[in-house]
Protein backbone atom coordinates (compact mmCIF):
# COMPACT_ATOMS: atom_id res chain seq x y z
CA UNK A 1 0.00 0.00 0.00
CA UNK A 2 1.48 3.31 -0.99
CA UNK A 3 2.06 5.95 1.62
CA UNK A 4 0.04 9.13 1.37
CA UNK A 5 1.65 12.25 2.77
CA UNK A 6 -0.54 14.50 4.85
CA UNK A 7 -1.46 17.68 2.99
CA UNK A 8 -0.46 20.94 4.61
CA UNK A 9 -3.84 22.56 5.19
CA UNK A 10 -4.28 25.56 7.41
CA UNK A 11 -6.49 24.73 10.37
CA UNK A 12 -6.89 28.48 10.87
CA UNK A 13 -8.98 28.68 7.69
CA UNK A 14 -11.54 26.29 9.11
CA UNK A 15 -11.48 28.07 12.45
CA UNK A 16 -12.35 31.36 10.71
CA UNK A 17 -15.21 29.68 8.83
CA UNK A 18 -16.54 28.20 12.08
CA UNK A 19 -16.35 31.59 13.80
CA UNK A 20 -18.30 33.42 11.11
CA UNK A 21 -20.89 30.65 10.93
CA UNK A 22 -21.64 31.04 14.62
CA UNK A 23 -21.46 34.84 14.50
CA UNK A 24 -24.00 34.90 11.67
CA UNK A 25 -26.84 33.76 13.92
CA UNK A 26 -26.09 36.16 16.73
CA UNK A 27 -24.16 34.23 19.34
CA UNK A 28 -22.77 36.08 22.30
CA UNK A 29 -19.34 37.49 21.46
CA UNK A 30 -17.82 36.50 24.82
CA UNK A 31 -14.71 34.33 24.65
CA UNK A 32 -15.48 30.68 25.41
CA UNK A 33 -12.74 28.33 26.55
CA UNK A 34 -12.37 25.50 24.04
CA UNK A 35 -10.73 22.23 25.13
CA UNK A 36 -7.50 21.37 23.31
CA UNK A 37 -8.98 18.12 22.03
CA UNK A 38 -11.51 20.18 20.04
CA UNK A 39 -8.71 21.78 18.04
CA UNK A 40 -7.08 18.38 17.60
CA UNK A 41 -10.35 17.07 16.23
CA UNK A 42 -10.64 19.97 13.80
CA UNK A 43 -7.12 19.26 12.57
CA UNK A 44 -8.06 15.62 11.91
CA UNK A 45 -11.11 16.85 9.99
CA UNK A 46 -9.07 19.17 7.78
CA UNK A 47 -6.44 16.47 7.24
CA UNK A 48 -9.05 13.93 6.10
CA UNK A 49 -10.74 16.52 3.90
CA UNK A 50 -7.41 17.27 2.23
CA UNK A 51 -6.62 13.58 1.76
CA UNK A 52 -9.98 12.98 0.09
CA UNK A 53 -9.63 16.02 -2.17
CA UNK A 54 -6.14 15.06 -3.35
CA UNK A 55 -6.32 11.27 -3.47
CA UNK A 56 -9.90 10.06 -4.00
CA UNK A 57 -10.43 8.16 -7.28
CA UNK A 58 -12.81 10.81 -8.63
CA UNK A 59 -13.17 14.53 -8.27
CA UNK A 60 -15.34 15.46 -5.29
CA UNK A 61 -17.38 18.50 -4.34
CA UNK A 62 -15.87 19.95 -1.16
CA UNK A 63 -19.15 21.53 -0.10
CA UNK A 64 -20.98 18.22 -0.39
CA UNK A 65 -18.30 16.49 1.71
CA UNK A 66 -18.50 19.15 4.41
CA UNK A 67 -22.32 19.02 4.42
CA UNK A 68 -22.21 15.24 4.83
CA UNK A 69 -19.68 15.54 7.65
CA UNK A 70 -21.80 18.11 9.49
CA UNK A 71 -24.91 15.96 8.99
CA UNK A 72 -23.16 13.03 10.61
CA UNK A 73 -21.96 15.18 13.50
CA UNK A 74 -25.41 16.53 14.34
CA UNK A 75 -27.28 13.29 13.60
CA UNK A 76 -25.26 11.50 16.28
CA UNK A 77 -26.54 13.81 19.04
CA UNK A 78 -30.16 12.67 19.29
CA UNK A 79 -33.05 11.67 16.97
CA UNK A 80 -34.36 15.23 16.53
CA UNK A 81 -31.20 17.24 15.86
CA UNK A 82 -30.19 17.58 12.22
CA UNK A 83 -28.32 19.71 9.70
CA UNK A 84 -30.53 21.09 6.93
CA UNK A 85 -29.23 21.99 3.50
CA UNK A 86 -30.70 25.18 2.01
CA UNK A 87 -33.24 23.06 0.11
CA UNK A 88 -34.22 21.09 3.22
CA UNK A 89 -34.51 24.26 5.30
CA UNK A 90 -36.86 25.78 2.73
CA UNK A 91 -38.91 22.55 2.77
CA UNK A 92 -39.16 22.65 6.56
CA UNK A 93 -40.48 26.22 6.48
CA UNK A 94 -43.15 25.09 4.03
CA UNK A 95 -44.20 22.29 6.40
CA UNK A 96 -45.17 24.70 9.17
CA UNK A 97 -47.61 26.39 6.80
CA UNK A 98 -49.40 23.05 6.36
CA UNK A 99 -48.99 22.49 2.60
CA UNK A 100 -46.39 20.39 0.81
CA UNK A 101 -46.04 17.76 -1.91
CA UNK A 102 -45.75 14.20 -0.63
CA UNK A 103 -47.62 11.11 0.55
CA UNK A 104 -48.61 12.13 4.09
CA UNK A 105 -46.84 10.16 6.84
CA UNK A 106 -44.92 10.93 10.02
CA UNK A 107 -41.77 8.81 10.33
CA UNK A 108 -39.07 7.93 12.85
CA UNK A 109 -36.26 5.41 13.29
CA UNK A 110 -36.65 2.33 15.51
CA UNK A 111 -33.98 -0.37 15.78
CA UNK A 112 -32.17 1.32 12.86
CA UNK A 113 -35.27 0.85 10.66
CA UNK A 114 -37.35 3.65 9.18
CA UNK A 115 -40.76 3.31 10.85
CA UNK A 116 -44.15 4.96 10.34
CA UNK A 117 -45.22 6.90 13.44
CA UNK A 118 -48.64 7.68 11.96
CA UNK A 119 -50.25 8.29 8.58
CA UNK A 120 -51.87 11.71 8.26
CA UNK A 121 -55.64 11.58 7.79
CA UNK A 122 -57.07 11.95 4.28
CA UNK A 123 -53.69 11.70 2.54
CA UNK A 124 -52.48 9.27 -0.17
CA UNK A 125 -50.57 7.15 2.41
CA UNK A 126 -53.63 6.96 4.68
CA UNK A 127 -55.87 5.91 1.79
CA UNK A 128 -53.31 3.38 0.55
CA UNK A 129 -53.50 1.54 3.86
CA UNK A 130 -50.17 2.54 5.44
CA UNK A 131 -50.36 1.87 9.19
CA UNK A 132 -48.57 3.13 12.30
CA UNK A 133 -45.71 0.78 13.06
CA UNK A 134 -45.08 -0.18 9.42
CA UNK A 135 -41.38 -0.55 8.65
CA UNK A 136 -40.22 1.14 5.43
CA UNK A 137 -37.37 -0.98 4.09
CA UNK A 138 -37.05 0.64 0.67
CA UNK A 139 -38.14 3.84 -1.09
CA UNK A 140 -38.04 3.35 -4.84
CA UNK A 141 -34.76 1.50 -5.39
CA UNK A 142 -33.09 3.04 -2.33
CA UNK A 143 -32.71 0.89 0.80
CA UNK A 144 -33.55 2.85 3.94
CA UNK A 145 -30.88 1.32 6.18
CA UNK A 146 -28.75 4.13 7.63
CA UNK A 147 -30.84 6.67 5.72
CA UNK A 148 -31.44 9.90 7.65
CA UNK A 149 -34.99 11.12 8.23
CA UNK A 150 -34.37 14.17 6.03
CA UNK A 151 -33.09 11.96 3.19
CA UNK A 152 -36.10 9.66 3.50
CA UNK A 153 -38.50 12.60 3.47
CA UNK A 154 -36.83 14.04 0.37
CA UNK A 155 -37.21 10.71 -1.45
CA UNK A 156 -40.92 10.56 -0.67
CA UNK A 157 -41.61 14.21 -1.46
CA UNK A 158 -42.17 15.24 -5.06
CA UNK A 159 -44.50 16.86 -7.60
CA UNK A 160 -48.22 16.21 -7.42
CA UNK A 161 -49.53 13.09 -9.23
CA UNK A 162 -46.11 11.45 -9.51
CA UNK A 163 -45.83 7.90 -8.07
CA UNK A 164 -43.43 6.65 -5.42
CA UNK A 165 -43.04 3.01 -4.42
CA UNK A 166 -42.35 2.25 -0.78
CA UNK A 167 -41.67 -1.30 0.41
CA UNK A 168 -43.38 -2.06 3.71
CA UNK A 169 -42.67 -4.81 6.23
CA UNK A 170 -45.49 -5.52 8.64
CA UNK A 171 -45.93 -8.16 11.34
CA UNK A 172 -48.59 -9.87 9.23
CA UNK A 173 -46.34 -9.96 6.11
CA UNK A 174 -43.97 -12.80 5.24
CA UNK A 175 -41.81 -10.42 3.21
CA UNK A 176 -41.80 -6.70 2.34
CA UNK A 177 -44.65 -5.59 0.07
CA UNK A 178 -44.54 -2.69 -2.38
CA UNK A 179 -47.10 0.12 -2.05
CA UNK A 180 -47.35 2.43 -5.05
CA UNK A 181 -48.61 5.81 -3.86
CA UNK A 182 -49.33 8.86 -5.99
CA UNK A 183 -48.02 12.02 -4.40
CA UNK A 184 -50.40 14.89 -3.73
CA UNK A 185 -50.30 18.39 -2.33
CA UNK A 186 -50.66 17.58 1.35
CA UNK A 187 -52.77 20.27 2.94
CA UNK A 188 -53.09 19.39 6.57
CA UNK A 189 -56.29 20.98 7.85
CA UNK A 190 -55.27 21.93 11.35
CA UNK A 191 -58.73 22.10 12.96
CA UNK A 192 -61.89 20.10 12.32
CA UNK A 193 -65.01 20.31 14.44
CA UNK A 194 -68.63 19.24 14.75
CA UNK A 195 -71.54 19.05 17.19
CA UNK A 196 -71.72 15.66 18.90
CA UNK A 197 -75.04 16.25 20.61
CA UNK A 198 -76.92 19.37 21.61
CA UNK A 199 -74.54 21.46 23.72
CA UNK A 200 -71.58 19.10 23.34
CA UNK A 201 -68.88 19.99 20.82
CA UNK A 202 -65.97 18.12 19.28
CA UNK A 203 -62.76 19.77 18.06
CA UNK A 204 -59.88 17.86 16.50
CA UNK A 205 -56.47 19.51 16.14
CA UNK A 206 -54.44 17.49 13.63
CA UNK A 207 -51.24 19.56 13.82
CA UNK A 208 -50.09 22.86 15.33
CA UNK A 209 -49.56 25.26 12.43
CA UNK A 210 -49.41 29.03 12.04
CA UNK A 211 -53.20 29.29 11.75
CA UNK A 212 -54.23 26.77 14.45
CA UNK A 213 -55.33 29.23 17.14
CA UNK A 214 -57.29 31.35 14.67
CA UNK A 215 -58.98 28.22 13.31
CA UNK A 216 -59.75 27.04 16.85
CA UNK A 217 -61.31 30.43 17.69
CA UNK A 218 -63.64 30.14 14.71
CA UNK A 219 -64.55 26.55 15.59
CA UNK A 220 -65.38 27.36 19.22
CA UNK A 221 -67.45 30.39 18.26
CA UNK A 222 -69.44 28.33 15.75
CA UNK A 223 -69.97 25.49 18.24
CA UNK A 224 -71.10 27.99 20.88
CA UNK A 225 -73.47 29.59 18.40
CA UNK A 226 -74.97 26.20 17.50
CA UNK A 227 -75.47 25.60 21.22
CA UNK A 228 -77.37 28.89 21.58
CA UNK A 229 -74.54 30.28 23.65
CA UNK A 230 -74.73 27.48 26.22
CA UNK A 231 -71.92 25.01 25.58
CA UNK A 232 -72.18 22.11 28.05
CA UNK A 233 -68.90 20.38 27.27
CA UNK A 234 -66.10 19.88 24.76
CA UNK A 235 -64.06 16.95 23.51
CA UNK A 236 -60.63 18.16 22.37
CA UNK A 237 -59.09 15.44 20.18
CA UNK A 238 -55.27 15.45 20.02
CA UNK A 239 -54.84 11.82 18.98
CA UNK A 240 -52.12 11.21 16.38
CA UNK A 241 -51.21 14.90 16.52
CA UNK A 242 -47.42 14.95 15.92
CA UNK A 243 -46.98 18.47 17.31
CA UNK A 244 -45.77 21.55 15.48
CA UNK A 245 -45.22 25.13 16.59
CA UNK A 246 -44.60 25.74 20.31
CA UNK A 247 -46.22 29.18 20.26
CA UNK A 248 -49.43 27.70 18.87
CA UNK A 249 -49.52 25.06 21.61
CA UNK A 250 -49.17 27.83 24.20
CA UNK A 251 -51.84 29.91 22.48
CA UNK A 252 -54.27 26.97 22.29
CA UNK A 253 -53.75 26.25 26.00
CA UNK A 254 -54.39 29.93 26.71
CA UNK A 255 -57.86 29.54 25.17
CA UNK A 256 -58.90 27.42 28.15
CA UNK A 257 -56.76 28.77 31.02
CA UNK A 258 -57.22 32.19 32.59
CA UNK A 259 -53.99 32.22 34.62
CA UNK A 260 -50.92 30.24 35.56
CA UNK A 261 -47.99 28.50 33.93
CA UNK A 262 -48.59 26.61 30.69
CA UNK A 263 -45.14 25.12 30.04
CA UNK A 264 -41.52 25.88 30.80
CA UNK A 265 -38.21 24.81 29.28
CA UNK A 266 -34.82 24.14 30.83
CA UNK A 267 -31.59 23.96 28.86
CA UNK A 268 -27.84 23.95 29.45
CA UNK A 269 -26.99 27.20 27.69
CA UNK A 270 -27.90 30.68 28.88
CA UNK A 271 -31.17 31.93 27.43
CA UNK A 272 -32.70 28.45 26.96
CA UNK A 273 -34.76 28.59 30.18
CA UNK A 274 -38.16 30.01 29.27
CA UNK A 275 -41.62 30.12 30.81
CA UNK A 276 -44.98 30.54 29.08
CA UNK A 277 -48.04 31.57 31.06
CA UNK A 278 -51.74 32.14 30.44
CA UNK A 279 -52.97 35.71 30.29
CA UNK A 280 -56.77 35.27 30.20
CA UNK A 281 -56.97 37.01 26.84
CA UNK A 282 -59.15 34.33 25.24
CA UNK A 283 -60.31 32.04 28.05
CA UNK A 284 -63.38 29.94 27.32
CA UNK A 285 -66.22 29.56 29.82
CA UNK A 286 -65.77 26.91 32.52
CA UNK A 287 -67.54 24.08 30.71
CA UNK A 288 -65.98 20.62 31.27
CA UNK A 289 -63.40 19.38 28.76
CA UNK A 290 -62.08 15.92 27.95
CA UNK A 291 -58.83 15.73 25.97
CA UNK A 292 -58.30 12.61 23.85
CA UNK A 293 -54.69 11.42 23.44
CA UNK A 294 -52.87 8.31 22.28
CA UNK A 295 -49.38 7.05 21.53
CA UNK A 296 -49.30 9.24 18.39
CA UNK A 297 -49.86 12.47 20.36
CA UNK A 298 -46.47 14.19 20.53
CA UNK A 299 -44.62 17.39 21.38
CA UNK A 300 -46.97 20.39 21.15
CA UNK A 301 -50.05 18.19 21.71
CA UNK A 302 -48.42 16.84 24.90
CA UNK A 303 -47.83 20.42 26.08
CA UNK A 304 -51.54 21.22 25.74
CA UNK A 305 -52.68 17.97 27.36
CA UNK A 306 -50.18 18.36 30.22
CA UNK A 307 -51.11 21.99 30.92
CA UNK A 308 -54.87 21.35 31.00
CA UNK A 309 -54.34 18.21 33.10
CA UNK A 310 -52.05 19.92 35.65
CA UNK A 311 -54.45 22.83 36.07
CA UNK A 312 -57.32 20.34 36.37
CA UNK A 313 -59.07 22.18 33.57
CA UNK A 314 -59.63 18.95 31.65
CA UNK A 315 -59.67 15.19 32.04
CA UNK A 316 -57.21 13.40 29.76
CA UNK A 317 -58.55 10.16 28.26
CA UNK A 318 -56.88 7.54 26.06
CA UNK A 319 -53.41 5.99 26.18
CA UNK A 320 -49.99 7.35 27.22
CA UNK A 321 -48.61 9.82 24.69
CA UNK A 322 -45.46 9.61 22.53
CA UNK A 323 -43.08 11.34 24.97
CA UNK A 324 -41.37 13.91 22.74
CA UNK A 325 -40.45 16.52 25.32
CA UNK A 326 -37.35 18.14 23.84
CA UNK A 327 -37.12 21.59 22.27
CA UNK A 328 -35.49 22.09 18.86
CA UNK A 329 -34.13 25.50 17.93
CA UNK A 330 -33.66 26.33 14.24
CA UNK A 331 -30.38 28.21 13.73
CA UNK A 332 -30.03 29.65 10.19
CA UNK A 333 -26.52 29.72 8.72
CA UNK A 334 -24.93 32.15 6.27
CA UNK A 335 -25.32 29.99 3.13
CA UNK A 336 -29.06 29.36 3.58
CA UNK A 337 -28.60 26.08 5.44
CA UNK A 338 -29.59 25.62 9.09
CA UNK A 339 -29.00 23.54 12.19
CA UNK A 340 -32.00 22.02 13.94
CA UNK A 341 -30.57 21.55 17.43
CA UNK A 342 -32.08 20.17 20.62
CA UNK A 343 -31.49 22.97 23.12
CA UNK A 344 -33.78 22.23 26.09
CA UNK A 345 -36.58 20.08 27.48
CA UNK A 346 -40.27 20.76 28.17
CA UNK A 347 -41.83 20.54 31.62
CA UNK A 348 -45.51 20.75 32.55
CA UNK A 349 -46.70 23.35 35.10
CA UNK A 350 -46.24 20.89 38.00
CA UNK A 351 -42.67 20.08 36.92
CA UNK A 352 -43.26 16.81 35.09
CA UNK A 353 -40.87 15.97 32.30
CA UNK A 354 -42.55 14.95 29.04
CA UNK A 355 -39.32 13.57 27.52
CA UNK A 356 -39.38 9.79 26.96
CA UNK A 357 -42.30 9.54 29.40
CA UNK A 358 -45.26 11.21 27.79
CA UNK A 359 -48.52 12.31 29.37
CA UNK A 360 -50.32 9.58 31.28
CA UNK A 361 -54.10 9.86 30.89
CA UNK A 362 -56.51 10.16 33.81
CA UNK A 363 -58.77 7.55 32.23
CA UNK A 364 -57.04 4.76 30.35
CA UNK A 365 -59.09 3.44 27.46
CA UNK A 366 -57.47 1.48 24.65
CA UNK A 367 -54.06 -0.09 24.19
CA UNK A 368 -50.93 1.03 22.40
CA UNK A 369 -50.67 -0.96 19.13
CA UNK A 370 -47.95 -3.60 19.18
CA UNK A 371 -44.74 -2.40 17.54
CA UNK A 372 -45.80 1.26 17.57
CA UNK A 373 -42.96 3.76 17.79
CA UNK A 374 -42.49 5.98 20.84
CA UNK A 375 -39.81 8.49 21.83
CA UNK A 376 -38.20 6.01 24.23
CA UNK A 377 -37.80 3.58 21.29
CA UNK A 378 -35.78 6.04 19.21
CA UNK A 379 -32.05 5.43 19.08
CA UNK A 380 -30.07 8.02 20.99
CA UNK A 381 -33.12 9.59 22.66
CA UNK A 382 -32.57 11.87 25.64
CA UNK A 383 -33.78 10.76 29.04
CA UNK A 384 -36.28 12.91 30.90
CA UNK A 385 -36.24 13.94 34.54
CA UNK A 386 -38.75 15.76 36.71
CA UNK A 387 -37.82 19.21 38.00
CA UNK A 388 -40.00 19.28 41.08
CA UNK A 389 -43.01 21.48 41.58
CA UNK A 390 -42.55 24.52 39.37
CA UNK A 391 -46.03 25.74 40.12
CA UNK A 392 -48.83 24.09 42.05
CA UNK A 393 -51.98 24.46 39.91
CA UNK A 394 -54.76 25.73 42.13
CA UNK A 395 -57.91 25.16 40.09
CA UNK A 396 -60.45 22.66 41.33
CA UNK A 397 -61.26 19.75 39.08
CA UNK A 398 -64.68 20.36 37.59
CA UNK A 399 -65.14 16.71 36.63
CA UNK A 400 -63.71 13.85 38.69
CA UNK A 401 -60.64 13.06 40.73
CA UNK A 402 -57.72 11.57 38.87
CA UNK A 403 -58.37 7.88 38.37
CA UNK A 404 -57.36 5.15 35.99
CA UNK A 405 -59.80 2.62 34.64
CA UNK A 406 -59.65 0.15 31.81
CA UNK A 407 -62.27 -0.33 29.15
CA UNK A 408 -64.19 -3.60 29.67
CA UNK A 409 -63.26 -6.46 27.36
CA UNK A 410 -65.32 -6.81 24.21
CA UNK A 411 -64.81 -6.08 20.56
CA UNK A 412 -66.30 -2.74 19.44
CA UNK A 413 -68.37 -2.51 16.31
CA UNK A 414 -66.42 -1.81 13.13
CA UNK A 415 -65.68 1.89 12.80
CA UNK A 416 -66.83 2.67 16.34
CA UNK A 417 -64.70 5.22 18.18
CA UNK A 418 -64.83 3.88 21.73
CA UNK A 419 -62.66 6.65 23.20
CA UNK A 420 -64.84 9.40 21.74
CA UNK A 421 -68.01 7.58 22.79
CA UNK A 422 -66.78 7.26 26.37
CA UNK A 423 -65.68 10.89 26.44
CA UNK A 424 -69.17 12.04 25.50
CA UNK A 425 -70.71 9.67 28.05
CA UNK A 426 -68.52 11.11 30.82
CA UNK A 427 -69.37 14.69 29.85
CA UNK A 428 -73.10 13.93 29.97
CA UNK A 429 -72.68 12.00 33.24
CA UNK A 430 -71.12 15.06 34.87
CA UNK A 431 -74.35 16.99 34.34
CA UNK A 432 -76.41 14.07 35.61
CA UNK A 433 -74.38 13.87 38.83
CA UNK A 434 -74.41 17.65 39.19
CA UNK A 435 -78.17 17.72 38.86
CA UNK A 436 -78.55 14.87 41.38
CA UNK A 437 -76.27 16.51 43.97
CA UNK A 438 -78.25 19.74 43.80
CA UNK A 439 -81.47 17.89 44.70
CA UNK A 440 -80.01 16.24 47.77
CA UNK A 441 -80.47 18.29 50.93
Amino acid sequence: MRKITRPKLMTAVLAIVVFFSFASWGMSQKVVAVPNNTYEGLRIFTDVLGIVQENYAESVDSKEIIYNAVKGMVKGLDPHSSFLTPEEYTEMQIDTKGSFGGIGIEIGVKDSVLTVVAPIEDTPAYKAGILAGDKIVKIGEKATKDLSLNEAVNLMRGPKDTPVVIHIMREAFDSPRPFTINRAIIKVKSVKYRVLEEGFGYVRIAQFQESTTDDLDKALKDLNSKSNGRMKGLVLDLRNNPGGLLQEAVSVSNEFLDAGLIVYTKGRAAGQDMTFSADASKSQPEYPIIVLVNNGSASASEIVAGALQDHKRAIVLGTTTFGKGSVQTIIPLADGSAVRLTTSKYYTPSGRSIQAKGIEPDIVIGETPKGHLKEKDLEGHLEGEDQGKAEEPKKENKLIEKIKISEPAGKPEEGEDIQLKRALDYLKSWYIFKSTSQKVS
